[in-house]
């Protein structure tokens, strides 16, 4: 039976199978309405881009719109993150997480454009990224309407899919045996399904797409020069490079040396755990240069706060709440952090590692006078007592506490032993006697 009072829908359209079939599904269950592709060049491979709007009209879009958001997901979207240092669960670097905002936002911008009423996504009901494109559909456009096919339709497998375009003559370069399932961006490339489904098959080199295996990497080391200011990397090997082509020139460079690899089980905000291969080459050196550049630069307390807004900044942007207010006051911390973090630091790429081994800023709070052990005219070790006594003064107070408490068991124990020893000399004086 058709849906009615849907007329025009903007659908988050990638040119795969699934949004193929829900571009005829759509105007099929929904009264016949007209549907508008929309695709967000976020860095992707940019074979998935050719001809995307041939096939968007192919298979009955009346118009497809592409947008090229590479910079604009770096440097508004990507970098704020890195400077919170944020990894969901320790590990991952949120690739696939901050990219959808600015998808769902940009298509939200294109709907109102055209006057659309509904909105649509190809996400499935068991994943994260319905939660992060309806998050943001809510919050930038609560008037329009959202359709969910993963939620209402019967396909249910790939082979259906597939023949519900043969039947309607729609053409598909989709083939039954894809075996895993793929999500990249200029950010990362994520590998799910297959072999890694089951936690007790390791990863096999059909997992990984963008990186060399760390043992096939070249035995010889390289360094790699990071310039940043105020937090965000602004040039590579000395040469200066916008946001995207920053991550864009690191991903090439750390990719040989097989930098960025991660296989994870993760909790998902569904409540599922999956596992994923994840490759963030670029963003595993950017993230060692700036946490490398902190320890130079924040203080004890300021880096305990960056931590904690690193923790919740991952939590934040992996549940898809980017345009909640509670991000934007972590986001408003870090960047009064990010202040000073200016400076260079010289990454270390070697079969998979990266590792700062340089580093300078003209804000370093360290200082080779006060750390050195050798005779300094900056530091006088007798003061360290009076900072000592002084700091652990609570502990003082309380063990001189617990010895006050004891006093009275002490003196009971004293009297009683006392009697005791009187009471047996008056036994032994009447035994005497007798």
């Amino acid at each position: 039976m058709k849906k009615s009072g849907t007329k025009k829908v903007v659908l988050a359209y990638s040119g795969g199978l699934d949004t193929s079939a829900i571009i005829p599904w759509l105007k099929e269950n929904y009264g016949g309405c007209e549907v508008y592709a929309f695709v967000a060049n976020v860095g992707q491979d940019p074979k998935e881009l050719k001809d995307v709007e041939k096939k968007a009209k192919a298979s009955g879009a009346v118009a497809c719109k592409v947008v090229d958001l590479r910079e604009e997901f770096v440097k508004d979207y990507v970098y704020p993150v890195l400077k919170t240092g944020a990894l969901y669960e320790g590990t991952y670097y949120l690739g696939t997480s901050m990219a959808r905002p600015i998808i769902a936002k940009a298509q939200v911008e294109y709907a109102l454009e055209v006057g659309a009423d509904t909105l649509c996504h190809g996400a499935t009901g068991k994943g994260n990224d319905q939660v992060r494109f309806e998050t943001t559909y809510t919050a930038l456009a609560p008037q329009l309407k959202v359709i969910a096919p993963w939620r209402e339709w019967d396909l249910r497998s790939r082979e259906a899919l597939i023949d519900y375009l043969k039947v309607r003559k729609i053409p598909t370069t989709a083939t039954v045996e894809k075996i895993y399932s793929r999500d990249e961006n200029a950010w990362h490339i994520s590998t799910e399904g297959g072999v890694l489904e089951s936690t007790w098959n390791q990863a096999n080199a059909d997992c990984w797409a963008w990186t060399v295996s760390p043992e096939e990497a070249p035995d010889k080391p390289e360094l790699v020069t990071i310039g940043i200011e105020k937090g965000e990397v602004v040039s590579v090997n000395g040469k200066k490079l916008s946001p995207y082509n920053c991550v864009a020139t690191l991903n090439k460079i750390g990719a040989k040396h097989g930098v960025g690899r991660v296989d994870i089980i993760e909790n998902r905000l569904v409540g599922i755990k999956s596992r994923g291969c994840y490759e963030t080459p670029g963003g595993t050196i950017m993230m060692t240069a700036l946490r490398g550049l902190e320890q130079l630069i924040l203080d004890r307390d300021s880096f305990k706060w960056r931590e904690q807004l690193g923790l919740e900044m991952a939590y934040v942007v992996y549940d898809g709440r980017w345009f909640a207010p509670y991000r934007r006051s972590i986001q408003a911390a870090a960047e009064v952090l990010a202040q000073d973090m200016t400076g260079e630091v010289v990454v270390k790429l070697y079969k998979g590692n990266a590792t700062a081994v340089q580093k300078q800023s003209p804000n370093s709070l360290y200082s080779e006078e006060f750390a050195t052990f050798g005779e300094d005219e900056v530091y006088d070790h007798s003061h360290a007592g009076g900072f000592i006594r002084l700091f652990s003064l609570s502990s003082r107070i309380r063990a001189l506490n617990e010895e006050k408490q004891k006093q009275p068991a002490k003196k009971a124990k004293t009297a009683k032993s006392s009697t005791n020893t009187k009471t047996a000399a008056k036994k032994s004086a009447t035994k005497t006697k007798k």
